[in-house]
């Protein structure tokens, strides 16, 4: 044999092993994919483990009356592993799985009991141990579950998953909407929800879970190797029934004048809690929702209402005094090539500087400002800014507008600009930032920044508190502060505000009507903003509140279209805030017969049998209910543990069962007379509870 034969020989060889051990390792992987492939499949699926974090409880956020504005309720997606411990046999498995479907069938009543057997016959075929039944089912659904046919068998055994998610719902649904808030991924938070997320958040749990076929993970276990702990609640300053008399009357102006939108800030004087904000957009005729929070977001000139700033500094710097004489001619005043006339053709001719501020004359705040600071303008903006006027509030939720308060060095200031500012136009302010300005005259003179939650609690203990900001502690002598609100409880008596007067109580407050700009288009589309700022009682203020309505079509003055808004809360507030009723001890109403006593507020109602003095048995019924009650009369309210509404009328039992966390089941009419679910039984929240009145 030759060399180059022995070559060829081995050559041969080589490629015949070489053959043979590629056709072994292609047979082997054969074997490994094909033959073998779902046992190594499911040993990778069933080696993939991680960690996967669970969403807490949010917190929840209270009214400052303890009304429930935004909670957290559980929802649970229903799975199912059909190879549980209890139906691993396929006989158990499948002389159960016909009735288990019937059970669902008749219980969600989306399909015919054979599409759920099938189903779930059929993940069986599939091995699945994770088939999702049913997503989005609520507690009492999920209880129910557990005793259908194959479930029943146990948490383990029966191969039931319920995957809890928190559902985030406002029980009061519009009401105090924008104030409430959200706070979305990806998304500029809103409101408290937002605003208090670290609070509100939680502390996120962990668990184990396990990737299956299909890429789906599936916790390993049921209970978590990590609790999650429920976020802080807040309890803000809004109160729910002023929030509705507010929304309730700006809403009913809105369709009444047609107006693109407006809003209402009520706020109390001495502590600077806002007890109400309401906004709304027009979204289509005669259709309004709250879509943007124009109350501390939105910065335009204000008009006539900042009169109050300009008077406070031509008083308080002794330029002018309340009786002092202006001529205003005929209405009409020339300042820089620009005429500003009053609304009145015609004029006012001679008054005095009271008077003017009463019937809101252009021309005498403008030739007072003008004869005393056009010199010195910076004299006038000064006092401005020494008021904060040119700052932000820094509010407790995002998105407060920035004012604009020019001065003599900034870029757009003209020879017009210091009277324009006089009477509220070449200047910018939020209807919050001016009610503040009103909110310190009432206040003595001393201004606050408002705020909107009172406290931070875990568990029901305190974890922060606030109160509100000094901004100024006086912003002009005391003296000035009289004068002012003097002049302001004229514009009511006697000026452009008098159709809101109320015989029962005072109103101090300042009417606007201010031409808008509209971009390029400048003030060319004369649209108005119509707005009512002031406070009452007068003689006591308690209450703040500004008004603001743009561009209403059917009619655009402030006094017949913001004011009347304001009158309508203001006259609903006073009659439900028993610390502002006036004497009445020599009212006839103490010889007709006792009124029926419902269960309530008997420090309330005692006020009333004593004010009216009511005949002796009414006080006496008022005795009769004390138990569970606390000092005050009211009901101690659990959450989960139903409350002892009988007695009372439907309103009351409603907020009692609502605070509690169940929903109200109602009939007849009076007071209730029995409830479905005893007093004190601990009952799953958002369950329905019955109530019967007579």
């Amino acid at each position: 044999m030759n060399i180059k034969t022995d070559i060829l020989i081995r050559v041969y060889i080589s490629f015949g092993l070489m053959v043979v051990i590629a056709i072994a390792v292609i047979f082997k992987l054969f074997v490994v994919q094909i033959v073998h492939g779902e046992k190594w499949i499911a040993m990778q699926d069933s080696l993939s483990t991680k960690y996967e974090n669970v969403e807490p409880a949010r917190g929840n956020i209270y009214s400052v009356d303890g009304s429930l504005l935004a909670t957290s309720v559980p929802e649970y997606d229903i799975r199912m592993d059909v190879f549980a411990p209890g139906i691993e046999d396929n006989e158990i498995f499948y002389s159960k799985v016909d009735s288990l479907g019937s059970s669902l069938s008749q219980f969600f009543g989306d399909k015919t009991s054979v599409q759920y057997s099938r189903s779930l016959r059929e993940a069986r075929k599939a091995r699945n141990r994770y088939f999702l039944i049913k997503r989005n089912v609520g507690y009492q659904q999920m209880k129910k579950m557990r005793t259908f046919p194959i479930f029943n068998l146990g948490k383990y055994k029966g191969g039931m998953i319920a995957e809890q998610k928190n559902k985030r719902i406002l029980p009061f649904k519009t009401l105090a909407n924008r104030t409430i808030g959200y706070k979305n991924e990806n998304v500029q938070p809103v409101g408290l929800e937002g605003a208090y997320s670290e609070y509100i958040d939680g502390e996120g749990g962990r668990r184990l879970v396990q990737r299956i076929a299909g890429g789906v993970w599936m916790p390993i276990n049921q209970d978590f190797e990590i609790d999650p702990i429920d976020g802080a609640d807040i309890i803000s300053t809004i109160d729910i029934h002023m929030q509705d008399i507010a929304q309730t009357a700006l809403y009913n102006q809105l369709l009444k004048s047609d107006a693109d939108n407006g809003c209402v800030v009520l706020m109390e004087v001495e502590t600077g809690e806002i007890r109400a904000v309401a906004n709304f957009t027009r979204v289509g005729q005669g259709n309004y929702e709250e879509k943007f929070n124009y109350a501390i977001a939105q910065s335009a000139e204000p008009g006539s209402t900042f009169k109050l700033a300009s008077y406070l500094v031509a008083l308080d710097d002794g330029k002018v005094d309340t009786g002092d004489m202006i001529n205003t001619g005929d209405g009409t005043y020339r300042v820089h090539r620009h005429t500003i006339r009053d609304s009145k053709h015609g004029g006012y001719g001679n008054i005095s500087v009271k008077e003017a501020f009463a019937v809101s004359s252009n021309t005498a705040i403008t030739k007072i400002v003008n004869t005393h600071y056009k010199e010195n303008p910076a004299a006038f903006t000064k006092r401005l800014h020494g008021m904060h006027l040119d700052q932000k509030l820094g509010l407790q939720i995002p998105g407060e507008g920035a004012p604009l308060i020019k001065t003599p060095e900034s870029k757009s200031w003209s020879g017009l600009s210091l009277t324009q500012m006089s009477w509220g136009y070449e200047l910018k302010m939020t209807p919050l930032q001016m009610l503040v300005l009103y909110n310190a005259v009432a206040n003595g003179g001393q201004m606050v920044s408002p705020i909107f939650v009172r406290e931070i609690r875990k568990i029901g203990n305190t974890v922060k508190s606030f109160k509100a900001r000094v901004l100024n502690n006086q912003i002009a002598s005391k003296a000035t502060i009289g004068k002012l609100q003097a002049m302001l409880e004229e514009v009511v008596e006697n000026g452009t505000g008098q159709g809101i007067k109320n015989p029962l109580f005072k109103i101090a407050g300042k009417t606007g009507t201010a031409q808008m700009a509209s971009g390029t288009k400048g003030y060319r589309e004369r649209k108005y903003q119509a707005s009512f700022a002031g406070y009452f009682p007068a003689d006591k203020p308690k209450y703040s509140m500004i008004v603001v309505i743009q561009n209403p079509r059917k009619g655009y003055y402030a006094a017949s279209t913001a004011g009347p808004v304001f009158a309508d809360i203001a006259q609903k507030v006073y009659a439900s805030d028993k610390g502002m009723y006036q004497d009445f001890s020599r009212s006839e109403m103490a010889n007709v017969d006792s009124p029926e006593v419902k269960r309530g507020s008997r420090d309330a109602t005692q006020i009333l049998t004593n004010t009216f003095n009511l005949k002796k048995e009414v006080s006496e019924k008022l005795n009769e209910k004390n138990q569970n009650e606390d000092e005050n009369g009211f009901i101690t309210i659990t959450l989960g543990e139903v409350p002892d509404v009988v007695g009372m009328g439907l309103k009351d039992a409603v907020y009692y069962l609502g605070n509690a966390g169940y929903k109200v089941q109602v009939k007849g009419n009076g007071k209730v007379i029995s409830q479905a679910i005893a007093a004190g039984t601990k009952y799953p929240q958002m369950s329905s509870v019955f109530i019967e009145l007579k």
